[in-house]
Protein backbone atom coordinates (compact mmCIF):
# COMPACT_ATOMS: atom_id res chain seq x y z
CA UNK A 1 0.00 0.00 0.00
CA UNK A 2 1.08 3.50 -0.70
CA UNK A 3 -0.09 5.97 1.89
CA UNK A 4 -0.05 9.27 0.07
CA UNK A 5 0.45 12.42 2.10
CA UNK A 6 0.41 16.11 1.42
CA UNK A 7 3.86 16.96 2.73
CA UNK A 8 6.68 14.86 4.15
CA UNK A 9 6.65 11.21 5.14
CA UNK A 10 5.66 11.91 8.74
CA UNK A 11 2.57 13.79 7.60
CA UNK A 12 1.73 10.92 5.26
CA UNK A 13 1.56 8.52 8.17
CA UNK A 14 -0.36 10.88 10.38
CA UNK A 15 -3.12 11.62 7.93
CA UNK A 16 -3.49 8.87 5.33
CA UNK A 17 -4.10 11.66 2.82
CA UNK A 18 -3.94 11.80 -0.94
CA UNK A 19 -0.88 13.33 -2.56
CA UNK A 20 -0.51 16.66 -4.24
CA UNK A 21 -0.63 16.48 -8.01
CA UNK A 22 3.13 16.97 -8.27
CA UNK A 23 3.97 14.25 -5.75
CA UNK A 24 2.59 11.18 -7.51
CA UNK A 25 5.96 10.02 -8.72
CA UNK A 26 7.54 10.25 -5.29
CA UNK A 27 8.96 7.35 -3.38
CA UNK A 28 6.66 4.35 -3.07
CA UNK A 29 8.57 2.77 -0.22
CA UNK A 30 5.34 2.21 1.69
CA UNK A 31 3.99 -0.02 -1.07
CA UNK A 32 6.04 -3.05 -0.09
CA UNK A 33 5.33 -3.40 3.58
CA UNK A 34 6.23 -6.59 5.38
CA UNK A 35 4.10 -7.81 8.23
CA UNK A 36 4.11 -10.74 10.60
CA UNK A 37 5.53 -13.80 8.93
CA UNK A 38 5.34 -15.96 12.03
CA UNK A 39 2.12 -17.77 12.90
CA UNK A 40 2.50 -17.37 16.64
CA UNK A 41 2.30 -21.06 17.25
CA UNK A 42 5.10 -22.31 15.12
CA UNK A 43 8.81 -22.12 15.85
CA UNK A 44 9.98 -18.56 15.42
CA UNK A 45 13.37 -17.44 14.25
CA UNK A 46 14.91 -14.13 15.10
CA UNK A 47 15.30 -13.57 11.37
CA UNK A 48 11.51 -13.62 10.94
CA UNK A 49 11.05 -10.66 13.22
CA UNK A 50 13.55 -8.62 11.24
CA UNK A 51 11.14 -8.71 8.32
CA UNK A 52 8.40 -6.96 10.27
CA UNK A 53 9.78 -3.43 10.38
CA UNK A 54 7.40 -1.58 8.12
CA UNK A 55 4.02 -2.33 9.64
CA UNK A 56 2.00 0.87 9.96
CA UNK A 57 0.51 1.43 13.41
CA UNK A 58 -2.69 3.36 14.06
CA UNK A 59 -3.13 5.53 17.17
CA UNK A 60 -6.21 7.50 18.23
CA UNK A 61 -6.40 11.03 19.55
CA UNK A 62 -9.09 13.65 19.91
CA UNK A 63 -9.38 15.77 16.75
CA UNK A 64 -8.10 19.33 16.98
CA UNK A 65 -10.79 20.67 14.63
CA UNK A 66 -14.41 19.68 14.07
CA UNK A 67 -13.92 19.78 10.29
CA UNK A 68 -10.93 17.40 10.24
CA UNK A 69 -13.10 14.26 10.34
CA UNK A 70 -15.58 15.28 7.66
CA UNK A 71 -15.66 13.11 4.55
CA UNK A 72 -14.08 15.75 2.29
CA UNK A 73 -10.89 15.40 4.39
CA UNK A 74 -10.70 11.63 3.64
CA UNK A 75 -10.07 10.81 7.31
CA UNK A 76 -9.09 7.68 9.17
CA UNK A 77 -11.13 7.69 12.34
CA UNK A 78 -12.64 5.59 15.12
CA UNK A 79 -15.97 6.01 16.92
CA UNK A 80 -18.68 8.55 16.31
CA UNK A 81 -20.30 8.26 12.89
CA UNK A 82 -18.71 7.16 9.59
CA UNK A 83 -17.41 9.71 7.10
CA UNK A 84 -18.81 7.89 4.07
CA UNK A 85 -16.59 8.05 1.00
CA UNK A 86 -19.43 7.55 -1.48
CA UNK A 87 -22.15 9.58 0.27
CA UNK A 88 -24.99 8.41 -1.98
CA UNK A 89 -24.72 4.66 -2.57
CA UNK A 90 -24.64 3.50 1.05
CA UNK A 91 -25.12 -0.09 2.24
CA UNK A 92 -28.79 -0.87 2.74
CA UNK A 93 -31.12 -3.58 3.98
CA UNK A 94 -29.64 -6.53 5.85
CA UNK A 95 -26.12 -5.28 5.21
CA UNK A 96 -26.68 -2.64 7.90
CA UNK A 97 -27.83 -4.93 10.71
CA UNK A 98 -26.44 -7.67 12.91
CA UNK A 99 -27.40 -10.96 11.31
CA UNK A 100 -27.83 -12.52 14.76
CA UNK A 101 -30.12 -10.09 16.61
CA UNK A 102 -31.26 -7.75 13.84
CA UNK A 103 -30.05 -4.56 15.53
CA UNK A 104 -28.47 -1.85 13.33
CA UNK A 105 -24.69 -2.18 13.48
CA UNK A 106 -22.59 0.49 15.18
CA UNK A 107 -19.66 2.20 13.50
CA UNK A 108 -16.28 1.04 14.85
CA UNK A 109 -13.65 2.66 12.61
CA UNK A 110 -12.58 3.48 9.08
CA UNK A 111 -9.19 3.44 7.35
CA UNK A 112 -8.42 5.61 4.33
CA UNK A 113 -6.12 3.39 2.27
CA UNK A 114 -5.78 4.42 -1.39
CA UNK A 115 -3.85 2.20 -3.79
CA UNK A 116 -1.68 3.80 -6.46
CA UNK A 117 -1.69 0.83 -8.82
CA UNK A 118 -4.82 1.90 -10.64
CA UNK A 119 -7.01 4.95 -11.05
CA UNK A 120 -10.13 3.26 -9.69
CA UNK A 121 -8.56 3.12 -6.21
CA UNK A 122 -7.30 6.71 -6.08
CA UNK A 123 -9.66 7.13 -3.11
CA UNK A 124 -10.26 4.02 -1.07
CA UNK A 125 -11.67 3.58 2.44
CA UNK A 126 -12.50 0.53 4.55
CA UNK A 127 -15.32 0.75 7.09
CA UNK A 128 -15.82 -1.62 10.06
CA UNK A 129 -19.11 -2.01 11.94
CA UNK A 130 -20.14 -4.33 14.74
CA UNK A 131 -23.00 -5.25 17.06
CA UNK A 132 -22.71 -4.09 20.67
CA UNK A 133 -23.77 -7.48 22.03
CA UNK A 134 -21.08 -9.89 23.24
CA UNK A 135 -23.60 -12.71 22.85
CA UNK A 136 -23.84 -11.93 19.17
CA UNK A 137 -20.05 -11.82 18.87
CA UNK A 138 -19.85 -15.28 20.44
CA UNK A 139 -22.36 -16.52 17.89
CA UNK A 140 -20.32 -14.82 15.19
CA UNK A 141 -17.39 -17.06 16.18
CA UNK A 142 -19.28 -20.18 15.17
CA UNK A 143 -20.44 -18.65 11.92
CA UNK A 144 -16.98 -17.62 10.71
CA UNK A 145 -15.78 -21.23 10.92
CA UNK A 146 -18.36 -22.30 8.34
CA UNK A 147 -16.42 -22.59 5.11
CA UNK A 148 -18.06 -20.86 2.18
CA UNK A 149 -21.72 -21.05 3.30
CA UNK A 150 -24.48 -19.55 1.18
CA UNK A 151 -25.07 -17.04 3.96
CA UNK A 152 -23.19 -16.32 7.17
CA UNK A 153 -24.78 -14.68 10.19
CA UNK A 154 -22.19 -12.09 11.17
CA UNK A 155 -22.18 -9.46 13.90
CA UNK A 156 -19.03 -7.76 12.54
CA UNK A 157 -18.96 -6.44 8.97
CA UNK A 158 -16.47 -4.54 6.85
CA UNK A 159 -17.19 -2.57 3.67
CA UNK A 160 -14.81 -1.31 1.00
CA UNK A 161 -15.50 1.78 -1.08
CA UNK A 162 -13.29 3.28 -3.76
CA UNK A 163 -13.48 6.16 -6.21
CA UNK A 164 -11.53 7.42 -9.19
CA UNK A 165 -9.72 10.71 -8.97
CA UNK A 166 -12.34 12.26 -11.23
CA UNK A 167 -15.65 11.56 -9.53
CA UNK A 168 -18.93 13.34 -8.86
CA UNK A 169 -18.41 13.75 -5.10
CA UNK A 170 -15.04 15.49 -4.66
CA UNK A 171 -12.67 17.82 -6.46
CA UNK A 172 -9.77 16.20 -8.27
CA UNK A 173 -7.49 18.57 -6.37
CA UNK A 174 -6.15 17.55 -2.95
CA UNK A 175 -7.95 19.03 0.05
CA UNK A 176 -6.46 22.14 1.62
CA UNK A 177 -6.76 20.57 5.06
CA UNK A 178 -8.89 23.32 6.57
CA UNK A 179 -12.50 24.41 6.97
CA UNK A 180 -12.69 25.72 3.39
CA UNK A 181 -12.74 22.20 1.91
CA UNK A 182 -16.17 21.22 0.62
CA UNK A 183 -17.49 18.15 -1.19
CA UNK A 184 -19.29 18.62 -4.50
CA UNK A 185 -22.57 17.04 -3.37
CA UNK A 186 -24.46 16.89 -0.05
CA UNK A 187 -24.93 13.14 -0.05
CA UNK A 188 -27.85 11.01 1.06
CA UNK A 189 -29.67 12.08 4.25
CA UNK A 190 -28.74 9.95 7.27
CA UNK A 191 -30.66 8.56 10.23
CA UNK A 192 -31.32 11.25 12.84
CA UNK A 193 -30.89 8.71 15.62
CA UNK A 194 -27.62 6.93 14.77
CA UNK A 195 -26.18 9.23 12.06
CA UNK A 196 -24.75 6.13 10.40
CA UNK A 197 -27.10 4.54 7.88
CA UNK A 198 -29.27 6.05 5.15
CA UNK A 199 -32.40 7.71 6.52
CA UNK A 200 -34.98 6.39 4.09
CA UNK A 201 -37.86 6.37 6.61
CA UNK A 202 -39.63 9.46 7.97
CA UNK A 203 -41.12 10.36 11.32
CA UNK A 204 -44.83 9.74 10.79
CA UNK A 205 -45.73 12.90 12.70
CA UNK A 206 -43.44 15.71 11.52
CA UNK A 207 -42.49 14.05 8.20
CA UNK A 208 -39.02 15.58 8.54
CA UNK A 209 -36.89 13.50 10.90
CA UNK A 210 -35.36 10.50 9.11
CA UNK A 211 -34.51 7.01 10.32
CA UNK A 212 -32.59 4.04 8.96
CA UNK A 213 -34.92 1.43 10.40
CA UNK A 214 -38.01 0.85 12.49
CA UNK A 215 -35.67 0.21 15.41
CA UNK A 216 -34.67 3.87 15.37
CA UNK A 217 -37.96 5.30 14.20
CA UNK A 218 -40.39 7.28 16.31
CA UNK A 219 -44.04 6.35 15.88
CA UNK A 220 -47.01 8.60 15.69
CA UNK A 221 -47.59 10.83 18.69
CA UNK A 222 -50.67 8.92 19.69
CA UNK A 223 -49.02 5.55 19.21
CA UNK A 224 -46.05 6.56 21.36
CA UNK A 225 -48.37 7.81 24.09
CA UNK A 226 -50.54 4.71 23.92
CA UNK A 227 -47.60 2.28 23.99
CA UNK A 228 -46.10 4.14 26.93
CA UNK A 229 -49.40 3.97 28.80
CA UNK A 230 -49.83 0.27 28.08
CA UNK A 231 -46.34 -0.46 29.32
CA UNK A 232 -46.89 1.42 32.57
CA UNK A 233 -50.29 -0.10 33.28
CA UNK A 234 -49.71 -3.64 32.18
CA UNK A 235 -45.92 -4.03 32.46
CA UNK A 236 -45.81 -4.75 28.75
CA UNK A 237 -42.35 -5.91 27.62
CA UNK A 238 -40.41 -2.76 26.89
CA UNK A 239 -38.01 -3.91 24.18
CA UNK A 240 -40.13 -3.06 21.12
CA UNK A 241 -41.62 0.03 22.74
CA UNK A 242 -38.22 1.41 23.64
CA UNK A 243 -37.07 1.24 20.05
CA UNK A 244 -40.20 3.05 18.88
CA UNK A 245 -39.82 5.97 21.28
CA UNK A 246 -36.05 6.22 21.86
CA UNK A 247 -35.65 9.29 19.67
CA UNK A 248 -38.93 10.70 20.97
CA UNK A 249 -37.67 10.59 24.55
CA UNK A 250 -34.24 11.86 23.55
CA UNK A 251 -35.74 15.20 22.58
CA UNK A 252 -37.57 14.70 19.29
CA UNK A 253 -40.95 15.21 21.00
CA UNK A 254 -40.44 18.99 21.24
CA UNK A 255 -38.57 19.16 17.94
CA UNK A 256 -41.33 17.21 16.23
CA UNK A 257 -43.97 19.67 17.42
CA UNK A 258 -41.91 22.61 16.19
CA UNK A 259 -41.26 21.01 12.81
CA UNK A 260 -44.94 20.20 12.41
CA UNK A 261 -45.75 23.91 12.84
CA UNK A 262 -42.93 25.20 10.62
CA UNK A 263 -41.49 22.41 8.47
CA UNK A 264 -37.82 22.63 7.55
CA UNK A 265 -35.16 20.27 6.40
CA UNK A 266 -33.51 18.09 9.02
CA UNK A 267 -30.67 17.40 6.62
CA UNK A 268 -27.31 18.40 8.11
CA UNK A 269 -26.33 19.64 4.66
CA UNK A 270 -29.11 22.20 4.44
CA UNK A 271 -28.96 25.32 2.31
CA UNK A 272 -28.63 28.70 3.96
CA UNK A 273 -28.80 31.77 1.77
CA UNK A 274 -28.31 29.62 -1.32
CA UNK A 275 -25.06 28.14 0.02
CA UNK A 276 -24.99 24.48 1.00
CA UNK A 277 -23.53 23.96 4.47
CA UNK A 278 -21.57 20.73 4.88
CA UNK A 279 -21.19 19.67 8.48
CA UNK A 280 -21.35 16.61 10.71
CA UNK A 281 -24.89 15.26 11.13
CA UNK A 282 -26.74 15.95 14.35
CA UNK A 283 -27.15 12.62 16.12
CA UNK A 284 -29.61 11.91 18.93
CA UNK A 285 -28.19 8.58 20.13
CA UNK A 286 -25.99 8.71 23.22
CA UNK A 287 -24.68 5.17 22.79
CA UNK A 288 -22.19 5.90 20.00
CA UNK A 289 -18.56 5.41 20.88
CA UNK A 290 -16.51 8.59 21.41
CA UNK A 291 -14.98 9.95 18.23
CA UNK A 292 -11.22 9.94 17.58
CA UNK A 293 -8.94 10.82 14.73
CA UNK A 294 -6.51 8.09 13.76
CA UNK A 295 -2.84 8.98 13.35
CA UNK A 296 -0.28 6.62 11.87
CA UNK A 297 3.40 5.81 12.35
CA UNK A 298 5.75 3.14 11.05
CA UNK A 299 6.39 0.45 13.63
CA UNK A 300 10.09 0.59 12.77
CA UNK A 301 10.31 4.03 14.37
CA UNK A 302 9.58 2.44 17.74
CA UNK A 303 12.42 -0.07 17.38
CA UNK A 304 14.90 2.77 17.89
CA UNK A 305 12.82 5.16 20.00
CA UNK A 306 11.63 2.66 22.60
CA UNK A 307 14.43 1.07 24.57
CA UNK A 308 12.45 -0.57 27.35
CA UNK A 309 9.36 -0.69 29.52
CA UNK A 310 10.28 2.42 31.48
CA UNK A 311 10.35 4.62 28.40
CA UNK A 312 6.96 3.71 27.01
CA UNK A 313 5.35 3.41 30.43
CA UNK A 314 6.07 7.05 31.24
CA UNK A 315 4.56 8.28 27.97
CA UNK A 316 1.64 5.87 27.74
CA UNK A 317 -1.90 7.22 27.94
CA UNK A 318 -3.05 3.77 29.02
CA UNK A 319 -2.07 3.28 32.72
CA UNK A 320 0.50 0.55 33.15
CA UNK A 321 -1.59 -1.19 35.81
CA UNK A 322 -4.44 -1.44 33.26
CA UNK A 323 -2.11 -3.13 30.78
CA UNK A 324 -0.79 -5.52 33.42
CA UNK A 325 -4.27 -6.41 34.73
CA UNK A 326 -5.57 -7.11 31.23
CA UNK A 327 -2.55 -9.22 30.36
CA UNK A 328 -2.83 -11.26 33.58
CA UNK A 329 -6.56 -11.76 33.05
CA UNK A 330 -6.01 -13.10 29.55
CA UNK A 331 -3.05 -15.23 30.61
CA UNK A 332 -5.26 -16.93 33.21
CA UNK A 333 -7.71 -18.02 30.49
CA UNK A 334 -5.11 -19.66 28.28
CA UNK A 335 -4.62 -23.40 28.29
CA UNK A 336 -1.19 -24.89 27.73
CA UNK A 337 2.22 -23.39 27.15
CA UNK A 338 1.59 -22.76 23.45
CA UNK A 339 -1.00 -20.06 24.03
CA UNK A 340 1.07 -18.47 26.78
CA UNK A 341 4.17 -18.42 24.59
CA UNK A 342 2.17 -16.94 21.72
CA UNK A 343 0.66 -14.29 24.00
CA UNK A 344 4.08 -13.41 25.41
CA UNK A 345 5.41 -12.95 21.87
CA UNK A 346 2.38 -10.84 20.95
CA UNK A 347 2.83 -8.65 24.03
CA UNK A 348 6.52 -8.18 23.38
CA UNK A 349 5.73 -6.92 19.89
CA UNK A 350 2.82 -4.72 20.95
CA UNK A 351 4.82 -3.42 23.91
CA UNK A 352 6.96 -1.32 21.59
CA UNK A 353 3.95 0.99 21.20
CA UNK A 354 1.26 -0.10 23.70
CA UNK A 355 -1.23 2.58 22.64
CA UNK A 356 -1.60 1.23 19.11
CA UNK A 357 -5.13 0.26 18.16
CA UNK A 358 -4.53 -0.83 14.56
CA UNK A 359 -1.80 -2.62 12.57
CA UNK A 360 -1.85 -2.14 8.79
CA UNK A 361 -0.10 -4.02 6.00
CA UNK A 362 -1.31 -5.06 2.58
CA UNK A 363 1.82 -6.55 1.04
CA UNK A 364 1.73 -10.02 -0.51
CA UNK A 365 1.92 -12.83 2.02
CA UNK A 366 1.37 -10.61 5.05
CA UNK A 367 -0.35 -12.09 8.09
CA UNK A 368 -1.97 -10.73 11.23
CA UNK A 369 -0.12 -10.82 14.51
CA UNK A 370 -2.24 -13.44 16.27
CA UNK A 371 -2.29 -13.16 20.08
CA UNK A 372 -3.00 -16.87 20.66
CA UNK A 373 -2.57 -20.15 18.82
CA UNK A 374 -6.17 -21.28 18.59
CA UNK A 375 -8.97 -19.51 16.81
CA UNK A 376 -7.20 -18.12 13.76
CA UNK A 377 -8.00 -19.18 10.19
CA UNK A 378 -6.15 -21.42 7.79
CA UNK A 379 -5.90 -20.50 4.12
CA UNK A 380 -8.91 -22.69 3.45
CA UNK A 381 -10.99 -20.65 5.89
CA UNK A 382 -10.47 -17.43 3.94
CA UNK A 383 -13.10 -17.25 1.17
CA UNK A 384 -12.67 -15.85 -2.30
CA UNK A 385 -14.03 -12.43 -3.24
CA UNK A 386 -17.79 -12.74 -3.58
CA UNK A 387 -17.79 -10.17 -6.42
CA UNK A 388 -14.92 -11.07 -8.75
CA UNK A 389 -13.96 -14.54 -7.51
CA UNK A 390 -10.38 -13.47 -6.81
CA UNK A 391 -8.25 -14.07 -3.73
CA UNK A 392 -8.56 -12.11 -0.52
CA UNK A 393 -5.49 -10.76 1.26
CA UNK A 394 -4.91 -9.58 4.81
CA UNK A 395 -5.00 -5.78 5.08
CA UNK A 396 -5.21 -4.72 8.73
CA UNK A 397 -6.10 -5.82 12.25
CA UNK A 398 -7.83 -4.02 15.12
CA UNK A 399 -6.48 -4.44 18.64
CA UNK A 400 -8.53 -4.54 21.88
CA UNK A 401 -6.80 -1.38 23.16
CA UNK A 402 -9.47 0.50 21.20
CA UNK A 403 -12.05 -0.62 23.77
CA UNK A 404 -10.14 1.24 26.48
CA UNK A 405 -10.47 4.52 24.58
CA UNK A 406 -14.15 3.79 24.01
CA UNK A 407 -14.68 3.36 27.76
CA UNK A 408 -15.99 -0.20 27.44
CA UNK A 409 -16.19 -1.96 30.79
CA UNK A 410 -13.93 -4.93 31.47
CA UNK A 411 -16.48 -7.50 32.61
CA UNK A 412 -17.92 -10.78 31.37
CA UNK A 413 -20.90 -9.22 29.57
CA UNK A 414 -18.97 -6.44 27.85
CA UNK A 415 -17.72 -6.45 24.29
CA UNK A 416 -14.19 -7.83 23.96
CA UNK A 417 -11.85 -9.44 21.46
CA UNK A 418 -8.20 -10.47 21.12
CA UNK A 419 -7.90 -9.14 17.56
CA UNK A 420 -10.08 -8.43 14.53
CA UNK A 421 -8.42 -9.20 11.19
CA UNK A 422 -9.75 -7.70 7.95
CA UNK A 423 -9.24 -9.42 4.59
CA UNK A 424 -10.02 -7.61 1.33
CA UNK A 425 -10.10 -8.39 -2.37
CA UNK A 426 -6.51 -8.62 -3.56
CA UNK A 427 -7.45 -6.95 -6.85
CA UNK A 428 -9.65 -4.38 -5.07
CA UNK A 429 -12.24 -5.09 -7.74
CA UNK A 430 -14.29 -2.22 -9.10
CA UNK A 431 -17.94 -1.41 -8.63
CA UNK A 432 -20.35 1.28 -7.49
CA UNK A 433 -20.94 1.86 -3.80
CA UNK A 434 -19.76 -0.48 -1.05
CA UNK A 435 -18.54 -4.05 -1.26
CA UNK A 436 -18.65 -6.26 1.82
CA UNK A 437 -15.29 -7.85 2.63
CA UNK A 438 -14.30 -10.61 5.06
CA UNK A 439 -13.47 -10.18 8.73
CA UNK A 440 -12.12 -12.72 11.22
CA UNK A 441 -12.54 -12.20 14.97
CA UNK A 442 -10.27 -13.95 17.47
CA UNK A 443 -11.49 -13.88 21.05
CA UNK A 444 -9.34 -14.07 24.18
CA UNK A 445 -10.66 -17.57 24.75
CA UNK A 446 -10.47 -19.11 21.31
CA UNK A 447 -13.42 -21.03 19.92
CA UNK A 448 -11.84 -23.70 17.78
CA UNK A 449 -13.16 -25.09 14.54
CA UNK A 450 -16.10 -27.43 15.24
CA UNK A 451 -15.40 -31.04 14.52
Amino acid sequence: MDINGKEDSVDELKGLRITNLDDEDDDDDDENIAVDEDDNGEDEDDDDEEEQESVILGFVEKPEHSWSLLRQQFPSKAGGVPAWLDPDNLPTGMSCVCDVCGEPLQFLLQVYAPLVEKDSTFHRTLFVFMCLSMKCLLRDQHEQWKRHPDKQSRSVKVFRCQLRRANSFYSSKPPEGNATDKPLTPGAPLCNWCGTWKGDKFCSSCKVARYCSQKHQVGRVFKCWLFSLVRRLFAYPSCFLTFQVMHWRAGHKLECQQLSLSPQSSDSNACHGGVTQFKAPKVASKSLWPEYEMKNEHESEYDTEMSGDEEHTDNSLIPRNKVDDTMKSLMDTFEGDGDKKSWASFQQRIGKAPEQVLRYCRSAGSKPLWPILGGHPSKADIPICSYCGGHLCFEFQILPQLLYYFGVKNDAESLDWATIAVYTCEASCEGVGYKQEFVWVQLGTAINCPS
